[in-house]
């Protein structure tokens, strides 16, 4: 499960970040996850909540946004969306010989501060 190593590494670099920043809390998190990085989003969510515990991100939300895998034919130009699991076939020509222009991204896009901890104020409320 690399979703958890991927959760640490998100966690480490917004912590750093809110050092920086002199944040006290992060309300939340926006990812840009290309669909051909491997990620499965329950499983990252659900790592992203447990990993958040006893940082400055708990109680934060996750907000994962995909990105679909896109190809080029260097043979005829034709761009088209591979799928998944991912068909790199040329629709147009058949040609075999392909780049691929976008979905292994795996990106910061936002977050969000918050004046106090999140899960404090959560804990003050009712």
């Amino acid at each position: 499960m690399h979703e958890m190593s991927i959760a640490l590494a998100v966690i480490e670099q917004v912590e750093r970040a809110a050092v920086e920043h002199g944040a006290r809390g992060v309300e939340s998190v926006r990812l840009l996850v290309g669909e051909l990085a491997g990620v499965v989003p329950q499983a990252l969510d659900f790592c992203y909540e447990l990993a958040c515990a006893d940082t400055v991100l708990a109680g934060s939300t996750l907000t994962v946004e995909s990105v679909e895998g896109r190809a080029r034919c260097a043979d005829c130009g034709h761009e088209w969306a591979v799928g998944m699991p991912p068909d790199l076939g040329c629709p147009g020509c058949s040609g075999a010989r392909v780049e691929l222009l976008g979905g292994r991204e795996l990106q910061i896009l936002q977050v969000r501060w918050a004046a106090d901890p999140v899960l404090a104020r959560a804990d003050q409320e009712g």
